[in-house]
């Protein structure tokens, strides 16, 4: 059973950055696409970000040029990289397998983007 563990969010003010990471445990990760979700107060979560194993990379249309996945599979963990963030950037961001989650999710981690 892998584990996953968000860390990097954070309150920054609209137009800032903050860089999420999500660390998993297994020695298998390498193999796995991954994904950054996120979910806002009464909203279903929603996909931002993929990355394959071989690195390849997609996101939503409201984070595409503002956003960055990355990973580094010596580190098992993967990276979200967010600029110019503004209020509606605002959710709890969660990363899982791509593209069936895995049954179980990490904790999360609070990003509020507010003045």
């Amino acid at each position: 059973q892998v584990q996953l563990v968000e860390s990097g969010g954070g309150l920054v003010q609209p137009g800032g950055s903050l860089r999420l990471s999500c660390a998993a445990s297994g020695s298998i990760f390498s193999i796995y696409g991954m994904g950054w979700y996120r979910q806002a107060p009464g909203k279903q979560r929603e996909l931002v970000a993929r990355i394959t194993s071989s690195s390849s990379t997609n996101y939503a249309d409201s984070v595409k040029g503002r956003f960055t996945i990355s990973r580094d599979n010596a580190k098992n963990t993967v990276y979200l990289q967010m600029n110019s963030l503004k209020p509606e950037d605002t959710a709890v961001y969660y990363c899982n397998r791509q593209p069936i989650p895995f049954g179980s999710w990490g904790q999360g981690t609070q990003v509020t983007v507010s003045s």
